[in-house]
Order: C-alpha cells, then sequence, then structure tokens
C-alpha cells in the first residue's frame, strides 16, 4: 500500500466532497484522513486529504478529480518523496543549529542539501555535520549578482524549499519570482507589529509586554508575506534588549520548526496574504 496526499483548493459549491470522494472510491483508495475549510468570504473550499493504495495511475487520477470540480480548480497529487531544502545563513546560529541537528538525527521531516551563507562564520558546523557549505560575499559585487550566484546553487542543488535561517539580506522581487510560495522566512518580531530592522530595539523602546517570533513565506513586500506560524513569550520591566533578544532565539527557533513541519507535511494552503494551515 502507497501513502498519496491530496490538496484540493476550488470555488465552493454544493456536492463537493460527495464528488471527490467517490472519484476516490472508484480508484481504490482509502480515505485516513480528510480535512475541509470553506472561505464564507470569498466562496473558497479547501481540502487535504490523506490516502492509502495503488498509486499507478496518478495522472488518471488527477484528470478525473478536474473533471468532477469546478473548471478553476488546483489538484495537487503528493506522494511520500522527502522534500530537499537549502538554507541561507548569516552570522546567528540558534536556527541553522536547531534545523541541522534535526536532520542529523532524521527528524527534520526534510533533507537539507545545502547551506548558503553570505560570511563564513557558519562553515564550520555546517560542515561538520556533513553538509555542503557554499560562501557567497556580498561585498565584493553588486545585488543583482551576488542573488543571481545564489540562484545557481539553488538551481543546480534543485530545492524544493529556501529556508532564511536568520539570512539578513533583503531580496529582490526578482529573486522571489525565481522561488514564488517556496521562501520561509524566521522574522524576530509578531508581525505585523516591528517590521524590518532592529525589532528588539523597537520593541524595547515601545514598552511591549509580549514579544514574539512570525515564520512566513516571502514575497515582495519586506515582511508581509503569508505567516504561517507564530508564537509569544510575556516579559516585564526587568527585560532590558539583551534579555528580549535571547528569550527571542528561543520562541523563534520553535517557530521556524514548527513552519518546517507542516510545509513538509503538506498542511499549508496559500490564499491570497493568508494561510489554510490543517494541523
Amino acid at each position: 500500500m502507497n501513502k498519496l496526499t491530496i490538496l484540493i483548493s476550488c470555488p465552493d459549491q454544493v456536492g463537493l466532497v460527495t464528488n471527490i470522494t467517490r472519484v476516490l472510491a472508484a480508484h481504490q483508495l482509502n480515505i485516513v484522513a480528510m480535512r475541509e475549510f470553506v472561505d464564507e468570504a470569498n466562496k473558497a473550499f479547501f481540502t487535504r486529504i490523506a490516502c492509502t493504495g495503488e498509486l499507478a495511475e496518478i495522472k488518471t487520477l488527477q484528470d478525473k478529480l478536474l473533471e468532477n470540480l469546478p473548471s478553476t480548480a488546483e489538484v495537487n497529487l503528493i506522494t511520500e518523496k522527502q522534500k530537499q531544502i537549502v538554507i541561507l545563513v548569516t552570522k546567528e546560529y540558534h536556527c541553522l543549529a536547531e534545523i541541522l541537528i534535526r536532520n542529523q538525527f532524521k527528524t527534520l521531516g526534510a533533507n537539507v542539501i545545502g547551506v548558503i551563507g553570505n560570511y563564513e562564520a557558519l562553515r564550520d558546523i555546517t560542515e561538520k555535520l556533513g553538509i555542503p557549505y557554499h560562501f557567497i560575499s556580498h561585498f565584493d559585487k553588486d545585488k543583482a549578482t551576488f542573488e543571481t550566484e545564489i540562484i545557481n546553487i539553488i538551481k543546480q542543488l534543485d530545492a524544493d524549499y529556501l529556508v532564511l535561517a536568520k539570512f539578513m539580506r533583503i531580496l529582490s522581487a526578482e529573486f522571489v519570482e525565481h522561488f514564488t510560495g517556496k521562501i520561509i522566512n524566521i522574522h524576530h518580531s509578531f508581525l505585523p507589529a516591528f517590521i524590518g530592522a532592529n525589532p528588539y530595539r523597537q520593541a524595547f523602546e515601545r514598552g511591549v509586554k509580549i514579544i514574539g517570533a512570525t515564520a512566513h513565506f516571502v514575497t515582495n513586500n519586506l515582511d508581509e508575506g503569508p505567516i504561517i506560524t507564530q508564537h509569544t513569550s510575556h516579559i516585564d520591566h526587568n527585560f532590558g534588549v539583551k534579555e528580549m533578544i535571547r528569550a527571542g532565539k528561543e520562541i523563534e527557533k520553535k517557530v521556524l520548526l514548527d513552519a518546517l513541519e507542516l510545509i513538509f507535511e503538506d498542511r499549508v494552503f496559500v490564499s491570497g496574504n493568508k494561510t489554510i494551515v490543517f494541523k
């Protein structure tokens, strides 16, 4: 028996679940789990279905589902295949180290195939855990050349997703377009508050009582892409900037790993600038 995950999004209408389950039954697929959500405001339907069965005719199954759904439906059939990821870093190690340790012990849910850094600072920890490290300096070239070199490495590695694990460079719209919907960032703030640089300094100066972190997809708008996960922690007047940064790093690791787990298990739909997450 093989496992299959089916992701469907389409305009909402009566009878969708019946049509979908009838097609799956005709292909002798057993539904192990099925979650649905209807966005009433936009009249949109989303479902994630986990199935088991013989998968010899994937293309036929996809065509049959499309025949029984609205014409603008999107159907994605995902077989058991581990995602391949590339990590982009600068100098901070905490998020990278957490990912690499899980990768080492096969608990990440994906395979790290390379790390790209614009400093040499994280080469040692990366290579000690058996992952190739690619250094591309941003000091001796213009931004377009810098990004082109990164793109070439990513395409050679054939990555499914890019993870910005504290990669402190703003990516151009041209770069993002190469990997639309495939770039995940961890932002050290509870977005939409404190966008951009030095959010802990911003939070300290504002006297906040809650700090947080946000994992989101990267779009052309800085720190405004669809949010995947967020977490917060309560603080008080005893926290200076250093204490806030220290506490924030623990939140950042958790938020990023939670988001990656959801993505690697194909539990996230992007709808406009929002996400639908089937946990």
